[in-house]
C-alpha cells in the first residue's frame, strides 16, 4: 500500500443521491421527449426532496488521495511498514511468522532483532540521542524515564505505590540496590554524564536501556518512528500514552491496580495540564504548517442564469 483514497459522504448518502439526481437531470435534458417520462420525473422529485435543488446548491465531496508509503498497521499482531526510507523494511511486532511469507516485497525483521533495527535507524538518520537533541532538558527526561522503570520494578515486588513522589521512588531504588533493573542502571549512568558526575557510558544496542536514550529526528516520519521506539522501550509509559494509544491501552489492561492508579494520576497531574508543552519537551516542536493560499470568494451566482430541469429561472420584473 502506498496511497490512501478517501471517499466521503453524509450519513444519509446525500452525495450519492445528488450524483444520481444530476445524472437523471442530464437524461431529462438530453433524451427526446424526456419531459414525458413520468417515471423519470417521479424519481427526480423523490430524490430532490432529499438533496434539494442540486443545480443551485451542488452537493459534492471529491475523493481525496494521500501518499502514505510508511505506516503502522494492527494487522498480523502489529507491523511497521517502511517503503520510503533509505532501506525499505517491515518490522513485525507480533509473531515472527510474518517473515515466512515469500510474497512480501521487503525484508521482515521482528521487534526482537534489536541490533538490526538499531543499525537501520542510525543508517537512515531517523533517530537522535536525547542527550544531544537541541533544546531538550535531557536530565529531566532521563529522570522521568527512570521513575517509570522504578514504578514497574516496585509493582513487580507488590510494593504500594499510592501517590508516590520522586523521593518515594528514590527510597525504592535504594531498597532494590543491585537488583535495580538494567534499564534503570544504564539511564542512571547516562544521567551522571549529563550532570558532569560521571564518564560517558557505553550503551550499545544490545543494552536494554539503549532505545530509551533515543528520540525520532524531525521529519515526515517523526511520529511513526517514535511509535516504534515506544515498542522498543515499553516501560516509558508517558511516551507510550502520547504516541501509541493502542499499545498503551493494551498494556494498561494487563497492569495491576497499583500501577494503573499511579500512571493515571501522573498523566492527569503532569501531562494533561500542558499536553503541547510536554510533547514539545519530549519530541521537539511540531512541524510547521504554512497556511495554504485561499482563493478569493466567488461572487454570488445569478439565479436567473441557472437552468433547472423545468427551464430557466425567470427574472422578476420591477
Amino acid at each position: 500500500m502506498r496511497k490512501v483514497t478517501i471517499e466521503a459522504d453524509t450519513i444519509g448518502g446525500h452525495v450519492r443521491d445528488a450524483f444520481m439526481l444530476a445524472e437523471m437531470i442530464e437524461r431529462f435534458r438530453s433524451q427526446p421527449d424526456g419531459w414525458r417520462d413520468d417515471v423519470l420525473i417521479a424519481m427526480m422529485i423523490e430524490l430532490a426532496q432529499k438533496t434539494g435543488d442540486v443545480t443551485r446548491v451542488p452537493i459534492t465531496l471529491p475523493k481525496m488521495s494521500f501518499e502514505q508509503a510508511n505506516f503502522w498497521t494492527a494487522h498480523f499482531g502489529g507491523a511497521y511498514v517502511f517503503q520510503n526510507t533509505r532501506r525499505g523494511v517491515i518490522i513485525s511486532v507480533g509473531q515472527p511468522g510474518i517473515a515466512a511469507d515469500p510474497s512480501l516485497p521487503l525484508p521482515v525483521w521482528h521487534l526482537s532483532e534489536r541490533n538490526a533495527i538499531a543499525g537501520w535507524l542510525e543508517a537512515g538518520e531517523l533517530v537522535e540521542p536525547i542527550v544531544k537533541a537541541r533544546g531538550m532538558d535531557a536530565a529531566a527526561v532521563l529522570r522521568q524515564k527512570m521513575d517509570f522503570i522504578l514504578v514497574e520494578a516496585a509493582d513487580a515486588l507488590n510494593l504500594d505505590l499510592g501517590q508516590a513522589t520522586r523521593a518515594d521512588l528514590r527510597k525504592i531504588a535504594r531498597q532494590l540496590g543491585a537488583a535495580l533493573p538494567v534499564e534503570f542502571q544504564g539511564l542512571a549512568a547516562l544521567l551522571r554524564w549529563v550532570e558532569g558526575a560521571g564518564a560517558w557510558p557505553q550503551i550499545s544496542s544490545e543494552h536494554p536501556a539503549y532505545f530509551y536514550t533515543l528520540r525520532a529526528r524531525a521529519g515526515a516520519d517523526r511520529d511513526l518512528i517514535n511509535m516504534l521506539l515506544c515498542e522498543l522501550a515499553p516501560l516509558d509509559v508517558r511516551q507510550m500514552y502520547i504516541v501509541h494509544k493502542e499499545r498503551f491501552y493494551a498494556s494498561y489492561a494487563n497492569w495491576s491496580d497499583r500501577k494503573r492508579g499511579y500512571v493515571a494520576d501522573f498523566l492527569a497531574r503532569e501531562y494533561a495540564v500542558d499536553k503541547d508543552g510536554a510533547r514539545a519537551a519530549l519530541f521537539g516542536p511540531e512541524p510547521g504548517m504554512d497556511e495554504a493560499h485561499r482563493p478569493d470568494p466567488k461572487p454570488a451566482p445569478d439565479l436567473a442564469g441557472l437552468v433547472g430541469p423545468w427551464g430557466a429561472v425567470r427574472r422578476r420584473q420591477r
